[in-house]
């Protein structure tokens, strides 16, 4: 067996993914640390969704292993690796004919929690994505905005204390401001709670800004990993150099706009 760094909660090793003869994700390894945030980054279609779902084996690997806490994945019951790891995505998945409360308490009814605990668990989850437990427990998804229905879903897959979370754009149907609040949100979140987290995404500034790593894969390989700042300054590959010219540039034309605009009230 490999071994990866001290407290890697998650290790992905020369994992492969083959449909016929297309090669979906080729030869990759990654660790991610407790507590740590590591973004998956590319265009359509480079591997990440298909690399998170390989985690909780939505998809198996052609090769290669994953491996929690150390014990191979492929090893573990499937229903119990999945009610160790919470998984939200961009469509949300919502039941519609449950309430709030009985969506975000799906899997500690699964693993026969008391009525009690379910309740307070639900409580504490929906104070902590900022929904009044009070005013939004019996209300239906379709009675929420899309935002409100995205931190349901935050927090069902929270909902029975996972170990590991799984993060496929989770807010990428979501209105500019409503983005921007629950990304804050989140990162609080997740301070709270400390918990490893692996985040699809395809926003090269979402990723810059949530992630503690970024991995930027391309057509199923793994190109570079590193810390935000480290990508930005030394770019392993003109593919990498791309996405971060996105951000770069973005950035220079709002200072620029801001000195245009301090400049003509002067």
């Amino acid at each position: 067996m490999e071994c990866g760094r001290l407290h890697d909660v998650i290790q992905l090793q020369h994992l492969t993914k083959r449909y016929g003869s297309t090669l979906a994700v080729e030869d990759l390894s990654l660790e991610v640390a407790e507590g740590e945030l590591l973004v998956l980054i590319g265009a359509s279609g480079c591997g990440k969704t298909t690399t998170l779902k390989m985690v909780n084996r939505l998809v198996e690997p052609s090769a290669g292993r994953v491996s929690i806490r150390g014990r191979d994945a492929a090893e573990l019951p499937l229903a119990a690796l999945r009610r160790r790891i919470g998984y939200c995505f961009q469509q949300i998945g919502l039941f519609p004919h449950m309430t709030v409360a009985e969506n975000v308490a799906i899997t500690p009814r699964l693993l026969d929690w008391d009525d009690a605990r379910v309740c307070s668990r639900v409580d504490a989850l929906l104070e902590l994505v900022e929904l009044e437990p009070r005013d939004y427990r019996e209300r239906f998804p379709h009675q929420l905005s899309g935002g409100q229905q995205q931190r349901v879903g935050i927090a069902r897959a929270l909902a029975a204390e996972p170990e590991v979370l799984l993060m496929d754009e989770p807010f990428g149907s979501l209105d500019p401001p409503t983005r921007d609040r629950l990304q804050q949100r989140f990162q609080t979140i997740r301070a709270e709670l400390h918990v490893t987290t692996i985040f699809v995404t395809h926003d090269m500034v979402e990723a810059l800004l949530l992630g503690d790593r970024i991995a930027v894969m391309d057509q199923g390989r793994l190109l570079q990993v590193g810390r935000p700042g480290q990508l930005l300054r030394e770019p392993a590959d003109e593919v990498v150099a791309g996405l971060m010219e996105t951000p770069r540039r973005q950035a220079e034309q709002v200072e620029a706009l801001l000195r245009a605009t301090g400049g003509s009230e002067q």
